[in-house]
């Protein structure tokens, strides 16, 4: 068995750490990002488990760091030789020679190589203090799935801040980073279980719209049973996104309710699965185990994934690259390179102690580089522009030509909207539309009323072509946009036709009262609300006029936050 293969505790543990900054205990997610890195995950493995030991090896087998390992072995085997020849006495615990054997042959030579072994350790102790370190230094800034940047300076001074010397500098733990979630997001969640394709989708998503006030939402089981397909392996669950009703206020209680829904679900999944055995086989196999030995299934694990995932806040590291290589070298310099440990070492171990700094830069450097790829992509999906699904026009008839007032009298779908926001009649009798059938009344009145905006997604893409059709520069035409969709994105999408060139912006961030009456997210972490707010007032900033104004509405809680980065931004001496 090689050096490299030997089984050690803290290569070990530093090897579960890997594992989990590469998130290979999502290696059954089946969706996203999560098949790309799949594609990668044997690499990785193959790095972790069998390059990463050996490149540590080959270091401790070489240079001053192999001598220093072979004088440190010299010198114990020493030891024993004294402690069988001259008793167990003349040498204490901490490997002091008693004075009496001092000027023996064997003290002597002792004594010898002690003095060049000073302050040098043993290869497995030397292999241990590199693990330990690269451990020590991966654990510091991984957190909960994210890398947050907690720049160490000292003991006392745990933190340092990337201070320039700004007047005034407001920094917080997020501070580069994009805040990617602004709300919950329902993509449907898939994963693969003992060869079993299982998917979560969501059927229906009960989000209020506007200004309503609504209650806390919940993923619940729906009542429909699980679609399985035995020919495709394929099972399909279905939840629903919506307030408890009484009754389920009353079965779930008042306190940890989304963990009462998923108890829930893990009682009832089964009992709808109880016709497809091969199934339920696969979804109660064990996933993984707790700390204490509990079974988790590929249910319950994925059950809670599938919360969590749609209700946490998720960051991506805008250069994580730059932040870990910053970090390591200030952790080299600070911590392995130990001043006081190095002199009373002498200029001897010198030589050793930048190796060991080498081979720990090295093997970092290489595990950051995988972390960046990950990570990169990511920040590349993020900031790419993304494509328009569907564009519509709203269309006031009286821009529009009478020989179309047929075809939209014939819209029941336009009509019943109408109906709805204005309460209209076109079944009203008058003087114009005494006499005529439905339609010819919904075209007297599509004539009388010319204010009345027409939607373009109530009708077909031919009627909608051949509309836009009759304009000659539409885009010139237009007087409003309005655009659904995640804000930064929305704010990056117009930044080449919008540059520079609006004049007013308002803008209205959630105030994070933490007060549970309004429908969307209100209880940010203090760090998360301010990155999220900075990243799209600087997009914010970039769209305005140079005489453009940007107003904010806000409450006392965070105030202050948003003046500070409002003057980071548009820069203090504009704020009115």
């Amino acid at each position: 068995m090689t050096s490299a293969t030997v089984p050690h505790t803290n290569a070990t543990k530093f090897q579960h750490l890997l594992r989990e900054l590469f998130q290979f205990d999502c290696a059954d997610l089946d969706f996203g990002i999560y098949r790309i890195m799949n594609q990668k995950r044997d690499v990785i493995e193959r790095f972790i488990a069998d390059d990463l030991p050996r490149t540590i090896a080959a270091e401790l087998e070489s240079g001053a760091l192999a001598e220093q390992s072979k004088i440190a072995e010299k010198l114990r085997e020493i030891r024993q030789q004294i402690r069988e020849n001259l008793g167990k006495e003349a040498v204490d615990a901490d490997g002091n020679l008693a004075e009496t054997f001092r000027s023996t042959p064997l003290g002597k030579e002792y004594l010898e190589f002690k003095a060049q072994c000073a302050g040098g350790l043993g290869r497995d102790a030397l292999q241990a203090a590199i693990f330990n370190h690269l451990h020590a230094f991966f654990t510091r800034y991984y957190q909960d799935g994210d890398f947050i940047s907690k720049r160490r300076y000292s003991t006392n001074q745990r933190y340092a801040i990337p201070y320039n010397g700004e007047e005034v500098y407001l920094h917080w733990a997020n501070s580069d980073q994009y805040y990617v979630k602004t709300g919950e997001y329902f993509h449907d969640y898939s994963f693969a279980a003992r060869g079993i394709s299982v998917h979560f989708n969501l059927q229906a998503a009960d989000v209020e719209q506007d200004s309503v006030k609504g209650e806390t939402r919940f993923f619940l089981l729906c009542d429909q049973a699980p679609d399985w397909n035995e020919e495709a392996r394929r099972l399909a669950i279905p939840f629903a996104y919506r307030p408890l009703t009484a009754q389920e206020q009353t079965t779930f209680g008042r306190t940890k309710q989304q963990e009462a829904v998923i108890a829930h679900a893990l009682e009832l999944i089964p009992k709808r699965l109880s016709e497809a055995p091969e199934a339920l086989a696969a979804l109660m196999s064990e996933r993984r185990q707790t700390a204490d030995g509990q079974v988790v299934s590929y249910l319950e694990h994925h059950l809670r994934q599938y919360t969590r995932r749609n209700t946490s806040d998720f960051f991506i590291h805008k250069d994580l690259k730059g932040f870990l290589v910053r970090e390591l070298d200030f952790y080299l310099k600070n911590e392995v390179l130990n001043l006081g440990d190095l002199a009373m070492a002498g200029e001897d171990r010198a030589e050793g102690w930048f190796q060991m700094m080498r081979t720990i830069r090295s093997v970092g450097g290489q595990i950051i580089e995988f972390l960046d790829q990950i990570e990169g992509f990511q920040k590349m999906l993020w900031e790419k522009r993304k494509f328009i699904t569907e564009t519509q026009y709203c269309i006031a008839l009286a821009q529009i030509d009478d020989s179309f007032h047929e075809e939209i009298a014939g819209c029941e779908a336009q009509w019943d909207e109408w109906k709805a926001l204005l309460s209209i009649d076109e079944d009203h009798l008058d003087l114009f539309n005494a006499g005529k059938d439905r339609p010819g009344k919904r075209v007297e009145f599509l004539k009388s009323h010319p204010t009345l905006v027409l939607d373009t997604k109530y009708f077909d893409s031919d009627f909608a072509d051949r509309l836009l059709g009759t304009f000659g520069d539409l885009e010139a035409l237009t007087d409003g946009l309005l655009i659904h969709s995640e804000n930064w994105q929305a704010l990056h999408a117009l930044q080449g036709r919008y540059r520079e060139h609006v004049n007013m912006i308002y803008i209205d961030p959630p105030y994070n009262t933490s007060e549970n009456t309004f429908v969307y997210k209100n209880s940010y972490r203090h760090s998360s609300w301010l990155a999220m707010v900075q990243d799209r007032a600087i997009l914010a900033r970039m769209l305005l006029a140079n005489k453009g104004v940007l107003q904010c509405a806000i409450d006392d809680t965070e105030t202050w936050r948003l003046r500070s980065i409002l003057d980071t931004c548009f820069g203090q001496e504009n704020r009115i």
